[in-house]
């Protein structure tokens, strides 16, 4: 398997092409706490995401702005609900391994899946699991073991996942978010990847 062959084509099938809008619902599970509520994703070329989640009766709970693999957040923002970088490209469905990473390789797996394994910047592992060119789970191992991961159920009429359900088993935190619609954009104003108010 020439992995890096094939991690060059699932960047490719998976970029974003044209600036859209995803509403969705989301779910989050802590110990001892379940809360609910809608959202809003905003995405645009090459690799743009603005992300707003809101209470039941519409409070903004949290914003954040992904630019390329700099995620950004407000002062005084929670910085553990949202998955890191990786992991949250991998929600929205786009292959985009950390820049330092380093290919390890890849595998073969049973039903035609593929996976293609990464050592990044903290000599952590993270591995794509990709099936017809889709992102289908994305799985961070810490010592041999998962801390975190990234299960998504496709959609075959659109490039963005129908469901995505973030895991972090260390903290015991699962933040689900099941999309309700997508609409293709215009574009969007400079400002919303900025939510920390800044230039």
């Amino acid at each position: 398997m020439d992995a890096e062959r094939v991690a060059e084509a699932l960047a490719d099938g998976t970029r974003l092409r044209d600036p859209v809008r995803i509403d969705f619902e989301w779910r989050l599970t802590e110990e001892g706490v379940r809360i609910s509520g809608r959202g809003v994703a905003r995405l645009e070329p090459p690799y743009r995401a603005r992300l707003d989640l809101f209470s039941g009766d519409g409070e903004t709970l949290v914003r954040a702005a992904l630019v390329g693999r700099d995620l950004r957040l407000p002062p005084g923002a929670p910085e553990d609900l949202l998955p890191p970088p990786d992991l949250l490209w991998g929600v929205l469905g786009v292959f985009l391994p950390e820049a330092s990473g380093t290919l390890l390789g890849g595998d073969h797996l049973e039903g035609g899946d593929l996976r293609l394994r990464y050592a990044d910047s903290d000599r952590e592992e993270l591995q794509f699991r990709a099936r017809d060119a889709r992102v289908v789970e994305l799985r961070r191992l810490r010592g041999g073991r998962l801390a975190e991961d990234v299960v998504l159920t496709s959609d075959p009429e659109s490039p963005f996942p129908a469901e995505a359900t973030y895991r972090n088993l260390s903290e015991f935190r699962e933040l689900r978010l099941i999309r309700t619609s997508v609409e293709a954009s215009g574009g969007f104003p400079p400002e919303i990847w900025n939510p920390t108010g800044g230039a």
